[in-house]
């Protein structure tokens, strides 16, 4: 093996200060069974010296801090109180502590004593391949106090497997275990507490701040760890400082100043992020209040507890401060110790003894002043003034300085190595140097379980212990700048938790202030990038037609879920989408269903008045009850059609109204043409035609023939493109319920069909138009027929054209115009001869009406007809001509039939004698 000898380099000029021999590198020391090393940096920084060529010599230190110096008593205190309890049952703890002055380099230093080999009377470090079997100077290391310093030690004693537990190194590389195998920690790691500050930066409406760190490893990481959290939760930095690790930099008071520059230049940012350690913060602050700069200053736990900040005369000008510290705990025995401390001795303990000369030469200034002058002292102004002053003791300083986060986690540290040492000595014995290696320390420290107040700890897989954040407001009482307690960080859960609704306030209080690139986007707004790199910097525009934003600041809008929903634009929400249907409280369906229930009405008045003349020849030439009954039925069933065309549609409703409607005017359509059939049959004068007529006359299988083609299209359309309720979404803020025809071709095969029925009905009506008039119906179906033609017409291009709820509206108008004209133009002129000119509906007057139409359309090719019912004596006669003699005289052609009896075929006779035939037949019937 090789043997490294430690030198002591440090150049003074008294012993106080100065490095004789390695134990002079040590800043307090107390012996013991088991040694635990400390690395604290009591002094802010290490004097270089200017001249040059620089040589390899530890230089004196400056700037007493009495907050660390606080954490090196904390750790004297614990191991004092474990020692005086029985917890390691008689084996002593003892302790070296050195002064890192926060310089890696010095660090370095004191971590080589620690891996010298215990009672090496050179402290030489011996070069081994295994240190299994290696016992050094030290069992275990509290500190450091930077996380750069704790880096760079970490990584020189994993060579050893030396335990490190830090009370206040943060940074989040920390927790690599590949990287620091023996390194733990008693406080929570960087990334929980930069993930706080975001999510009071978002909790607080801010998305646009600035950062300042310090440019070492802390500042670093810190801020890369910072930088991660704020992306993902989009905060947007606008600038980043970095200000030199060292206050020896010849660069850091232009750096200060440039900060300064870059808060005050950018007005849009009121929040700062400040991860720095406490002296650079002092500086940076005393600058600040000269440029009068206010802003909301968020700080890491370095420096959220510092008082020496908090009492900078006129802090209250710099705006507000919010931040971070490790949680608080019992540390009334530690303010104990320090209330007897003027009465332990300084003999092993050079941080005291310095103090001690710090009071007698600062003591007679006030509170801020007093930090001033200590921070200021270098350790040769102490030796001058050695001796000089009369040492003076002041409690009310150490108490008022107490950090308690820091106290805690360094008491913490230390008992965490005890509580492990514990477990090492159960069976062994631990007065013996040797009875146990720092590796195995190691794995036992490990399963460590801690009693912190009411709560077990321990360090997880990482090496951190996971305790909560206390969220530390600075606030004026009573003119003095006080730290207190506004929440509780819960870094497991990840929110805040409040004592009581003031301290709440206090929390919501920070909200008011805006630090944001853009005005917020309200909802019903969209966030629109420009062109700045930054995604916080925008304009706001208004979410379209159908899309909305319900969260301030969205960066999209949400499209309404379904078509059910429309939102207008810069809406916020979305709107139910009001239906319309054709409702039975609409005006212009009460009247549409009053013109239906009036032919409703008007039916039954029809059946009514033919009853009651069921055996005037009007009814009786309307062809009978039964037809006339048949065709009023089909009628009443058209009107009826026309309520399932009114409110909220249904599968039911659509299949039944187009299909009753289209079956019922079918089966009326049929009625009339047997009616017209049977007009044109009976005043047919021609033999061909006649035949015909008498081929096609079969009333019930026409009637039966004709509605059944319509019954099998409906049911055919029923069944493979059946009518459903469709919601139509046409119109941008309504839906409209309709029925949908399933099949526009199947409808249209259904019209057509009834258009060609009314189309023969109405050839067939034209051409009886010109029968007597009282006896005549054909002109009437005509009209009728036209009606329903021009109806109907009319309709589809309105029917194509229109949409809305008032679509079924159309429908109903064309149902109830053809049926309308239809039942008016068959029944109305037969009901107005009944009731008016009853004169004219006797036996004698139809038989005079038919005997004078005879007379004039003998001689004719014309064809009329006569028709009464059996129980009258029907007949029919036909008289032919069949053309002229040379003598210009006219021969007629006979045939006379009654009903029942065989036709009479008479001998041809001259044209009078023919036509006085005809009269005595119809006279005699």
């Amino acid at each position: 093996f090789v043997i490294f000898l430690i030198p002591c380099f440090v150049v003074g000029t008294d012993v106080a200060f100065s490095c004789q021999n390695a134990d002079d590198f040590v800043g307090a020391s107390s012996p013991g069974d088991v040694i635990i090393g400390g690395l604290f940096a009591v002094h802010s920084e290490m004097l270089h010296p200017e001249e040059d060529p620089i040589k390899p010599v530890i230089q004196k230190c400056a700037g007493f801090e009495i907050q660390v110096f606080l954490q090196t008593l904390a750790m004297i205190h614990a191991i004092e109180t474990i020692n005086n309890s029985t917890l390691l049952s008689g084996v002593t703890l003892g302790y070296e502590i050195y002064d890192t002055c926060a310089e890696v380099t010095k660090a370095m230093a004191s971590a080589l004593r620690f891996l010298s080999k215990f009672n090496s009377s050179e402290d030489a470090v011996e070069f081994k391949c295994n240190y299994s079997d290696y016992i050094p100077r030290v069992k275990a290391v509290t500190g450091a106090s930077y996380s750069e310093v704790s880096m760079a030690v970490s990584r020189l004693l994993a060579l050893q497997l030396i335990p490190q537990v830090s009370p206040a190194s943060s940074a989040e590389i920390l927790s690599d275990k590949i990287r620091f195998p023996s390194f733990f920690r008693t406080i929570p790691s960087d990334f929980h507490q930069t993930r706080a500050m975001t999510r009071l930066i978002c909790e607080s409406g801010w998305n646009w701040i600035g950062v300042i760190a310090t440019d070492d490893d802390n500042g670093r990481f810190a801020l890369e760890s910072f930088g991660v959290q704020a992306m993902a939760n989009n905060v947007c930095i606008a600038f980043k400082e970095m200000l030199p690790a060292y206050l020896s930099d010849s660069t850091f008071h232009s750096k200060v100043d440039q900060a300064i520059e870059k808060i005050v230049k950018e007005k849009r940012v009121n929040v700062i992020v400040v991860f720095m350690r406490q002296f650079h913060v002092l500086k940076l602050f005393e600058k600040a209040i000269e440029r009068n700069v206010n802003k909301i200053w968020i700080a890491s736990d370095n420096w959220s507890a510092a008082v020496k900040i908090s009492t900078i005369p006129n802090i209250r000008q710099l705006g507000t401060v919010v931040g971070f510290g490790f949680k608080n705990g019992n540390i009334s025995s530690f303010q104990e110790f320090l209330r007897n401390l003027h009465k332990k001795p300084t003999e092993n303990n050079k941080f005291l003894r310095e103090y001690i000369m710090l009071l007698s030469v600062c003591a007679h200034l006030e509170y801020h002043d007093f930090q001033t002058c200590i921070a200021n002292q270098s350790q040769d102004n102490l030796l001058e003034n050695d001796g000089s002053k009369p040492q003076i003791w002041r409690d009310d300083f150490l108490n008022a300085n107490v950090e308690p986060g820091f106290i805690r986690s360094t008491m913490l540290a230390v008992h965490a190595i005890a509580h492990a040492i514990k477990g090492q000595c159960k069976d062994r014995d631990c007065k013996d140097p040797s009875a146990f290696t720092p590796w195995e320390l190691l794995e036992e420290l490990k399963r460590v379980v801690i009693i912190d107040g009411d709560k077990k700890v321990k360090f997880d897989s990482n090496g951190d212990m996971s305790t909560s954040y206390d969220v530390l407001l600075w606030k004026e009482i009573d003119g003095h700048m006080e730290i207190t307690i506004m929440a509780e960080y819960d870094a497991e859960k990840g929110g805040f938790i409040f004592e009581d609704e003031e301290k709440k306030k206090d929390f919501l209080a920070l909200k008011k202030v805006q630090s944001t690139c853009s005005q917020p986007c309200s909802p019903g707004q969209v966030k629109k990038v420009t062109e700045s790199p930054h995604t916080c910097c925008y304009e706001c525009i208004y979410c379209p037609e159908n899309h909305y934003s319900n969260q301030t600041d969205m960066d999209y809008c949400y499209r309404c879920n379904n078509k059910t929903y429309w939102a207008p634009t810069n809406s916020s929400t979305c709107y139910r989408k009001t239906i319309y249907f054709l409702a039975w409280t609409d005006w212009f369906a009460i009247f549409l269903l009053l013109l239906s229930a009036f032919g409703v009405v008007l039916v039954l008045s029809i059946c009514v008045i033919f009853t009651k003349n069921l055996d005037t020849p009007v009814v009786k030439a309307s062809g009978g009850l039964t037809v006339c009954y048949i065709i009023l039925f089909s009628h009443f069933l058209i009107f009826l059609s026309t309520v399932f065309f009114i409110d909220i549609p249904t599968e039911f409703k659509c299949k039944t109204r187009q299909a009753l409607f289209g079956i019922s005017f079918t089966l009326c359509i049929s009625c009339i043409l047997i009616k017209s059939l049977k007009i044109l049959l009976a005043f047919s004068f021609d033999p061909k035609l006649q035949n015909f007529l008498k081929c096609m006359y079969k009333p019930i299988p026409t009637v039966v023939t004709c509605t059944g083609i319509q019954v099998i299209i409906c049911t055919f359309w029923l069944i493979f493109r059946t009518p459903f309720v469709n919601q139509n979404f046409s119109i941008p803020r309504a839906i409209i319920l309709e029925c949908n025809e399933g099949s526009i071709v199947a409808f249209g095969i259904m019209l057509g069909y009834i258009a060609a029925l009314a189309f023969i009905c109405f050839i067939f009506a034209f051409k009886g138009r010109k029968l007597p008039e009282n006896y005549n119906e054909a002109k009437f179906i005509t009209f009728g027929m036209l009606i329903y033609f021009i109806a109907w017409i009319v309709f589809i291009p309105v029917y194509a054209t229109t949409f809305g709820k008032y679509l079924p509206a159309v429908e109903i108008i064309v149902v109830l115009i053809s049926n309308y004209g239809i039942l008016c133009c068959t029944f109305l002129p037969k009901c107005y001869i009944i009731i008016y000119k009853q004169e004219t509906n006797t036996k004698s007057a139809f038989l005079k009406m038919v005997y004078t139409y005879s007379s004039k359309s003998a001689g004719s090719v014309a064809v009329s007809q006569v028709s009464l019912d059996s129980k009258s004596s029907s007949f029919r006669a036909t008289i032919t001509d069949s053309g002229k003699t040379e003598d210009d005289s006219v021969n007629g052609n006979c045939h006379f039939q009654v009903p029942g009896q065989s036709p009479i075929k008479g001998k041809v006779l001259p044209k009078n004698a023919a036509r006085t035939m005809v009269r005595k037949r119809v006279s005699s019937i």
